[in-house]
């Protein structure tokens, strides 16, 4: 069983472009579940016990990068630079494939106007898409768990992937039918209740997000390079498979 654990980076709202981030992100990791359970958890776990010395503790990227709670002890430049490279190592030797959607907001908007699709449900679709690909012809072997938003977003959600699966259509490159015979379901969850997943799934979008918007990098933070390397490919290329840019 693999699994497409989702998150996102930005602001899916059209109305409001900042200037210094003006993408939306949707992505996140393609993992097997027996790994995720027996390998990324327990490597998980120590990675807090080694750095915060208990392992209950949510990693988020926002918190970590604002230094903020549990996070305070990153404004040492020392023990960030040590936490970081620990990290950055992890989710380098870890195994799973990155997939995500990349849309530059400022031109979705000028490109469709009124008709402009929500940022969310649109990448959702291309990345149903890319995740049927990576399935391949294996039948009820994917899920995809994405993250809570809100109770009036998350009924939106649901919605766009029921639509999915029975408007005779599906995606541009995937019927209805061959999605629901891929993949079993859709799932929102928390990430608070401490899910090894979702965590690694928040950790690689903002790089991604970061690199398109040219949002320059710093030393100590998750590195871009680390993410490119897990995009997912096809013929070397991630670009389309791995990574989709759209206006």
């Amino acid at each position: 069983m693999k699994l497409l654990l989702l998150d996102e980076s930005g602001d899916h709202n059209l109305k409001r472009i900042s200037q210094n981030y003006p993408v939306f992100v949707l992505g996140g990791v393609i993992i097997d579940r027996a790994y995720l359970r027996n390998v990324v958890k327990p490597r998980m776990r120590q990675f807090k016990l080694d750095h915060f010395g208990w392992d209950d503790i949510v990693l988020h990227t926002v918190d970590m990068s604002k230094g903020r709670g549990n996070y305070s002890f990153l404004a040492d430049p020392t023990l960030r630079a040590s936490f970081y490279a620990d990290l950055n190592t992890m989710l380098q030797e870890l195994e799973y494939q990155v997939v995500a959607c990349v849309i530059r907001k400022d031109a979705h908007l000028n490109q469709y106007g009124t008709h402009a699709a929500d940022p969310y449900h649109y990448s959702l679709e291309i990345l149903v898409e890319r995740f049927c690909m990576a399935l391949g012809n294996q039948l009820d072997s994917g899920y995809i768990i994405a993250e809570k938003r809100n109770p009036g977003l998350d009924r939106e959600l649901l919605a766009a992937w029921g639509n999915l699966l029975t408007n005779n259509i599906g995606t541009s490159y995937m019927s209805s039918q061959k999605i629901d015979e891929r993949i079993i379901g859709l799932e929102l969850k928390d990430k608070k209740p401490n899910l090894a997943g979702m965590q690694l799934a928040d950790l690689v979008v903002t790089p991604i997000g970061r690199h398109i918007a040219g949002v320059p990098p710093k030393t100590n933070e998750v590195h871009w390079s680390v993410v490119e390397s897990k995009l997912r490919r096809v013929g070397g290329s991630y670009w389309g498979k791995g990574l989709v840019v759209r206006p």
